[in-house]
């Protein structure tokens, strides 16, 4: 089995509501026009890569930019394709005890099986103590909690929120909160392996880099100590997962490192 630890389902409205020009950047590095998802075309791009499960994440950044991917819709997707999809929640820390309240609905009435956090876009930091609450719930609900970290190219938004060196106080007051940092950090690459290998309840994914262009001490890793920690995941539809996943195949990995990546690794966060 293969599962993809990261992907997106971009509506019509989520981008229309965006703030003008936001995702021309992407465009410009992803060489792509950014258009609205359609969930057939994604299970047709799953097919074709032979990829099995797919995380898809919902977006919370109402209160700092209106712009949201709803649980909801993330929830239906997943009803629609419940052998194909695995949702996970996102809640705008800004709306106080009613994104706790949410974060807790997502799951237990949408059936949603993780926590997506884009700190880039709510301008809040990793470790900011407004994050402490869905932590908290995170924690309680036993379900992982997906952090951006690093480099994005949304115009008008921040960096500096998205230190994988943040993650380290969390996993430190959470210690039974499984935390992914997604992006392995880049280009905080050594501060989020460093992160990843201290803490037992860390863990890191590949998303939206081409495998090829791994930076080796990533390529290292995930092929040796941190062999345990490593995802597979696209980032879809920002690259195919046929190209993704052709070279990670081709990585100088031993198969067994492959086989957690690709797979026995993901099933433990998510309970498979």
């Amino acid at each position: 089995m293969v599962i993809d630890f990261h992907s997106h389902i971009f509506t019509e409205e989520a981008l229309k509501n965006a703030p003008k020009g936001m995702f021309s950047r992407y465009e410009e590095v992803f060489r792509k026009k950014w258009e609205p998802t359609i969930l057939e075309k994604i299970v047709q791009d799953m097919d074709e890569a032979k990829v099995d499960k797919a995380v898809v994440v919902a977006i919370d950044a109402e209160t700092t930019l209106n712009y949201k991917i709803p649980n909801e819709v993330v929830a239906e997707a997943v009803k629609k394709y419940p052998d194909r999809f695995i949702g996970f929640a996102s809640v705008d820390p800004h709306k106080g005890v009613l994104a706790v309240k949410e974060l807790e609905k997502a799951v237990k009435e949408l059936g949603l099986k993780g926590l997506k956090l884009v700190p880039f876009m709510i301008n809040v930091n990793l470790n900011d103590k407004i994050l402490y609450p869905l932590y908290e719930k995170a924690q309680e609900l036993e379900i992982p909690v997906l952090a951006h970290t690093g480099v994005m190219f949304d115009v008008g938004t921040r960096m500096k929120y998205c230190k994988p060196l943040d993650v380290d106080d969390v996993a430190v007051d959470f210690p039974d909160l499984k935390i992914v940092i997604a992006h392995f950090g880049w280009p905080w690459v050594d501060e989020a392996m460093a992160v990843c290998q201290k803490n037992r309840n860390v863990y890191f994914d590949i998303a939206g880099w081409s495998p090829k262009y791994l930076p080796e001490s990533v390529v290292r890793f995930m092929g040796g100590m941190l062999a345990d920690k490593a995802l597979f995941a696209t980032d879809y539809p920002l690259l195919p997962r046929k190209r993704v996943l052709n070279e990670f195949l081709a990585l100088p990995i031993k198969e067994e490192a492959k086989k957690k990546i690709l797979e026995e690794n993901a099933k433990k966060l998510l309970k498979l």
